[in-house]
């Protein structure tokens, strides 16, 4: 359970995540994250490296537990600093970053498939940022990556998901391939990258996020500063409270 960093083939390293049954990442599972990413992308050897997941789903966001079970709000500043380190460790890594996404990717895992290279999913994939049902926000910058402007509006306010096939056909994903093909398809493509020269694609990296029209480390951390004032509100504990008394009836209806 964690984070594991192995060499696939010459020039490829593999980060998965594994934190079951949910990956729910706890904050030290965050910046974890952004460590593994940041040294791939340091070693000279690599240059490319996959993002992938084990269980059900890529990604389910913060653990929202973790935060619950901590008193005031060192817990929160802890987890949205550990997002901020690994999605930002994500789009400045030294090389470029495929995300393998299969299941749901959902809020925090959003930051990091936004701000990769190159997005494959499997067939199954479903994409969306619940934060609103939760009292919270952020994470719109990257989800503003994968879609269009109203549409990105859209899936925040209704907090609803989109599916691979979907952001295939927006061009955000790069390609869409059963579950049980998703890690060779990614390594497929990590290949060929591979097979360049790795001081021109270091300069590609660098060039193309020079050329973005979007500070992505400037807008993220604008979008958490209304999540701390939520916090501090008390209006996300109390839209969590609600949450969780909605759940209970649910398992307690079944």
């Amino acid at each position: 359970m964690g984070i594991n960093r192995h060499s696939e083939t010459a020039g490829i390293t593999v980060v998965t995540v594994d934190y079951p049954p949910v990956n729910a990442i706890p904050t030290d599972g965050w910046f974890a994250i952004a460590d593994a990413v940041t040294e791939a992308g340091r070693d000279p050897e690599t240059k490319v490296v996959v993002l992938r997941a084990e269980n059900r789903g890529f990604n389910a966001g913060v653990d929202i537990k973790e935060i619950q079970s901590k008193p005031g709000h060192q817990a929160l500043i802890d987890a949205n600093h550990g997002c901020f380190a690994a999605f930002g460790a994500v789009y400045d890594c030294q090389v470029p970053v495929i995300a393998t996404v299969q299941g749901y990717c959902l809020g925090g895992g959003i930051g990091l498939v936004g701000n990769a290279d190159i997005v494959i999913a499997s067939d199954d994939a479903t994409f969306g940022l619940p934060e609103v049902d939760r009292g919270a926000l952020g994470a719109a910058t990257h989800l503003a990556r994968l879609v269009p402007q109203h549409l990105m509006r859209a899936l925040f306010y209704t907090a609803s998901t989109i599916t691979a096939q979907q952001l295939h056909h927006h061009g955000s994903v790069y390609q869409v391939v059963a579950r049980a093909e998703l890690d060779a398809a990614a390594l497929k493509v990590a290949e060929n990258i591979a097979a360049k020269d790795g001081r021109v694609i270091r300069a590609a990296k660098r060039a193309l996020n020079g050329i973005d029209p979007q500070d992505v480390h400037r807008s993220y951390r604008y979008e958490q500063g209304f999540t701390f004032e939520l916090n501090l509100a008390g209006v996300a504990d109390e839209i969590r409270a609600r949450f969780d008394d909605d759940l209970a009836a649910r398992k307690t209806e079944h």
